[in-house]
């Protein structure tokens, strides 16, 4: 069913008795300088569903089940698009050219200098002034088997933020019948630039509005991070042992979180990469698992990625959000997978250079599943 307000997918698959089923659907969700904004929704069979919206490829709602069954928005976000625009601290977005930091904004390539906006004084930050989270990308429904799917295009021209080479992006994401949200970006250039693509969602497992994210058991699969200096920029790379960065085990997240630590800022929090143990590269591979013991609620993040930014939102500060919730300090996280931040100038860090020829692509997955009930093997991700 089709017009100017609604759009609606149901997909029925007739070749097994107990046939999956899924829908996507779409309503308009605003307006940006004349251009209309849509908000499209993912559900699948058990109808724990996801909510997109092609402005910034922004990820407005996450509806999964608690171990009561009852459903629940996990991820925090805002009620219409002009919210968005005003206030996000890039709530649930697609962040690039680069998300994470450019030390200074000045980067050197194939030995030709480039400069960007240093929008996190001094430093560049998420793609600069208007990076991919504020642009309208172009949509288009699907799926991937029995699971909904929602492909984003957006052409980057040359030197757009300052950036080399027109760059043509595609993100797909896809909602599984086990309640697994899987993001698959490709791009491709015609001339050498720099990428790193992630999403940015805010979680808390037990509601988005709940006052705090300090109850979460996070474990990280990972060794080592990047120490950082007064401005966030990474300082090299440590061991994560005899340190509050010690998340091999699980861990609450308030355990040591106000540890009198230079790292931590002194009771700031956690913001910070983690350089994840890979045993393959280019396969998927389990970077993190985070555990709510209220609501029963396991997020696992599985991610072909390098490293995984870890934050635990310790800028929020009674952000009003969706339905008048306040957003309280440290009342969600981050887990953002990523190569690492400022590796244009850090030669020891992974290379974030594509050229033309090649094909960025990489996949993270967010499973929801619940304490005691483990992921179906069928899911493949």
């Amino acid at each position: 069913i089709m017009n100017k307000h609604t759009l609606t997918l149901c997909a029925f698959l007739p070749f097994a008795a107990s046939a999956a089923q899924f829908s996507v659907t779409s309503k308009p969700f605003g307006e940006i300088d004349g251009k209309s904004v849509e908000l499209y929704t993912l559900s699948n069979e058990s109808g724990a569903k996801v909510s997109i919206t092609n402005y910034g490829g922004t990820v407005t709602s996450i509806v999964v089940p608690d171990k009561g069954g009852k459903m629940g928005d996990v991820v925090l976000g805002f009620d219409s698009v002009a919210e968005y625009v005003e206030k996000s601290p890039y709530f649930g977005c697609i962040t690039g050219r680069y998300a994470n930091r450019i030390a200074n904004g000045k980067f050197t390539l194939d030995g030709k200098d480039y400069s960007v906006a240093t929008n996190n004084d001094p430093n560049h930050l998420h793609g600069g002034l208007k990076g991919f989270d504020k642009k309208i990308w172009k949509a288009r429904i699907g799926n991937m088997g029995d699971s909904p799917s929602l492909v984003l295009t957006y052409t980057s021209p040359d030197g757009e933020e300052g950036y080399p080479g027109t760059l043509n992006n595609s993100v797909t994401y896809t909602w599984t019948q086990d309640n697994a949200l899987r993001i698959r970006y490709k791009s491709t250039t015609d001339k050498p630039t720099i990428l790193n693509l992630t999403n940015h969602s805010y979680f808390n497992l037990a509601g988005e509005g709940d006052k705090t994210n300090l109850q979460h058991r996070v474990k990280i699969n990972a060794e080592h991070y990047n120490p950082i200096d007064e401005t966030s920029i990474p300082t090299g790379i440590a061991p994560v042992e005899g340190t509050p960065f010690d998340f091999r085990k699980p861990t609450q997240i308030g355990k040591r979180i106000n540890e009198e630590n230079e790292q931590l800022k002194n009771g700031k929090g956690y913001d910070h990469n983690f350089v994840l143990k890979k045993t393959d590269d280019g396969k998927l591979m389990t970077a993190a698992v985070v555990t709510e013991p209220t609501s029963g609620r396991i997020l696992t993040v599985k991610t072909t990625e390098p490293g995984i930014q870890f934050y635990t939102g310790n800028f929020l500060d009674d952000l009003k959000g969706k339905g008048g919730k306040n957003y309280a300090h440290r009342s969600a996280f981050c887990l953002e997978s990523q190569t690492f931040p400022d590796s244009p100038n850090q030669k020891e860090f992974p290379s974030p250079v594509l050229r033309p020829g090649e094909t960025y692509s990489q996949v993270t997955v967010y499973h929801f599943g619940l304490k005691g009930n483990p992921q179906k093997k069928k899911n493949k991700n």
